[in-house]
């Protein structure tokens, strides 16, 4: 990479007016000032749309923003952004949150733009950007600099960086570093030369910072706070929206067959693109073509390499599972770590492991090299303490973390959320992966749980293994946290978040008027585990009991999250319970929550109460999405309007 930065093109200023967009499309220059405010928690599923994912290469650089919302229109349209001879993006805060999708950063940077402003930037965003070659900055003086002509020392755009992402930048991204890197056999080291025993001369260290310690890079003695890092991962995984990038890229560095490290311990799994022939765009707009490009690079590299696959049902449309809850179900171990091409990898946090997501260019690395980057966070601990009122789930908890000012002004942005308390300690391992899951949406590193006897009788009674907890897995006392977040579990109440992103939580009882439904979902990796299906069954037996079912007004869709759910709630004569409410069953695969399934929204007009995990704009439909906990989904659906179980069983009596 060059050792200066000049502006060659335009500045495109992503702000709250349409005006202003309309206006930098059709040829004029704004300045910060006159631009008016700058959008916030711009997402990835605004930047590239799941819809238009459907190629892995340049071809990507015609779509950039083209779902970006403006007040209440979507101004960018097709190589507009290519076409403006734009070459800076500039936003505000927490750009770049939700999906992992390298996709993003890559139709930026084939549309032309090289640096992007922004006020803070989610942490895979921001290394995903790194991995590819686009600079990112919150030093706004910086883009002044650039607007006066002068060139800018690269050096700039590498403050507040660690060494080793520097390195990546200057290199001009990950594969380039990787080429010319050591990358010696992966061994994860045993507890001896951890020196993790309690002794008075050893820091204290939360668990993430000793499971980090135990996967280091041999080439690194020690790491600390805010060092980067390359970890041995245990199991690294992709999707079929990515496999064929990962494969592009991993064979355009390392050559083809490449030499993948460890292959049994790499994972392909086929679940987010399985239901696209009943997705109301890939069907209308012809995108299934598309689609089918996209899984002939999944299935190719599955096909071609010795890892491990989960694929298509043979018989009925959908997967054996989504990734993150299979990982789950058959994989991941305490003490573990875990990455793949998805934000929501920390799922398996649930079981003591530290699983994170990452972009496309690190799992190709990954695949070959057995590493993955990450850079040594602080911990937020999250104290919930009492117990949870009838009706409250894990959901509810993370949808009142989301709307606290500290998440929301993008706070916690890359700290591990450590979850404890005697409520975390009273949860189920499903519980507790709704709360680790969701971590993407509080802009955190990962979650994690730390393992205790209910994470042993998981792996006993789910998976068959006897599993012995080692005394290091756990946080040391002392251990230094960035903060600790105290909560009082008894005071939660059933939540909702409006519309438009997740952080627009809001107490159920608050809402002050009805909210008619026509959809209600409950599903996805978050809200289709066996526990979730306990709830949902609860409800929907409570209306069948008094007579109530899914009105014609409205349609009730419940998504396996794999086929061991489908089997329990087979085992435990759910089924027949949500024939007779009026519930439509729908196989696992990601489906609704990726815009790509039953469940979607079919126009604006359209209402959806859903248990999935994000509702930003577009991301499942052009209707507008509330987000809630399976209880309140369940009870919604009956009432045909947005409710909690506990206020409709008041009002029916």
């Amino acid at each position: 990479m060059s050792d200066t930065i000049r502006l060659d093109g335009r500045v495109l200023y992503l702000s709250q007016d349409p005006a202003v967009i309309d206006a930098q499309l059709a040829g004029e220059n704004f300045t910060r000032a006159t631009a008016g405010p700058l959008r916030e928690n711009v997402s990835t599923d605004e930047i590239t749309p799941v819809t238009v994912m459907l190629t892995y290469d340049e071809r990507l650089g015609q779509y950039p923003y083209v779902g970006f919302k403006a007040g209440e229109r979507m101004p960018i349209g097709r190589n507009a952004v290519k076409h403006g001879g734009f070459q800076v993006t500039v936003a505000g805060k927490r750009y770049g949150k939700g999906s992992s999708r390298e996709s993003s950063p890559l139709a930026e940077l084939s549309a032309g733009i090289r640096l992007i402003v922004a006020e803070s930037f989610e942490r895979i965003y921001q290394q995903n950007c790194d991995n590819i070659g686009i600079l990112t900055t919150t030093d706004f003086s910086v883009l002044d600099r650039l607007i006066a002509g002068e060139a800018v020392p690269i050096d700039e755009f590498l403050k507040g960086r660690d060494a080793l992402t520097q390195q990546i930048i200057r290199s001009g991204g990950l594969l380039a570093y990787s080429r010319f890197a050591d990358w010696p056999a992966p061994r994860v080291r045993d507890e001896a030369a951890n020196a993790t025993a309690a002794t008075p001369c050893i820091e204290p260290k939360t668990l993430v910072e000793k499971i980090i310690e135990r996967h280091l890079h041999p080439g690194i003695a020690s790491a600390q706070r805010g060092d980067g890092v390359f970890i041995a991962a245990d199991w690294r995984f992709s999707h079929d929206y990515f496999t064929g990038m990962c494969a592009h890229l991993m064979h355009r560095a390392f050559g083809k067959p490449a030499p993948l490290h460890a292959p049994d311990h790499i994972i392909a799994f086929q679940d987010h693109l399985v239901l696209a022939a009943q997705s109301i765009p890939h069907v209308r707009d012809g995108l299934l073509p598309g689609v089918a490009n996209l899984m002939e690079g999944h299935t190719a590299f599955s096909r071609d390499y010795p890892v491990r696959s989960h694929g298509a049902l043979d018989t009925l449309p959908g997967s054996e599972g989504i990734c993150h809850a299979l990982l789950a179900e058959q994989y991941a171990l305490p003490g573990e770590v875990a990455c793949g091409t998805d934000s929501h990898t920390p799922h398996s946090g649930a079981l003591g492991c530290l699983a994170f997501g990452a972009g496309a260019t690190e799992i190709a690395n990954s695949w070959v090299t057995g590493y993955v980057r990450c850079k040594v966070p602080e911990t937020l601990r999250i104290e919930i303490d009492g117990g949870l009122r009838d009706g409250v789930t894990a959901k509810d908890v993370v949808l009142h973390l989301l709307r606290t000012d500290a998440i929301r002004s993008g706070g916690a942005i890359g700290l591990v959320f450590e979850y404890g308390g005697a409520a975390v300690r009273a949860m189920s391992i499903d519980e507790r992966a709704t709360l680790t899951n969701m971590v993407a949406e509080l802009g955190g590193f990962t979650g994690i749980v730390e393992p205790d006897e209910r994470t042993v009788a998981f792996l006993k009674e789910r998976r068959g293994v006897d599993f012995m907890l080692e005394n290091w897995m756990k946080s040391d006392p002392g251990a230094s946290y960035r903060d600790i977040i105290r909560i009082d579990a008894s005071a939660i109440e059933p939540m909702l978040a409006r519309p438009g992103d997740p952080g627009n939580g809001m107490a159920a009882a608050q809402l002050e008027q009805d909210v008619s439904i026509d959809i209600a979902y409950g599903g996805s990796c978050t809200a289709g585990k066996r526990e979730d299906f306990d709830f949902y069954h609860e409800v929907l037996h409570w209306g069948v009991e008094h007579g109530l079912r899914v009105p014609q007004s409205t349609r009730l869709y419940l998504q396996f999250g794999t086929m061991a759910v489908r089997a329990y709630c087979e085992q435990q004569g759910y089924l027949p319970v949500f024939e007779r409410a009026g519930v439509t069953l729908v196989m696992p695969g990601c489906g609704s929550c990726a815009n790509c399934g039953p469940g979607q929204s079919a126009d604006a007009h359209q209402v959806t109460i859903s248990a999935i995990n994000r509702n930003f704009p577009g991301r499942s439909g052009p209707g507008d999405v509330w987000l809630a906990s399976p209880y309140t989904v369940a009870a919604s659906a009956l009432a045909g309007k947005i409710t909690t179980f506990e206020q409709l069983k008041h009002e029916r009596g």
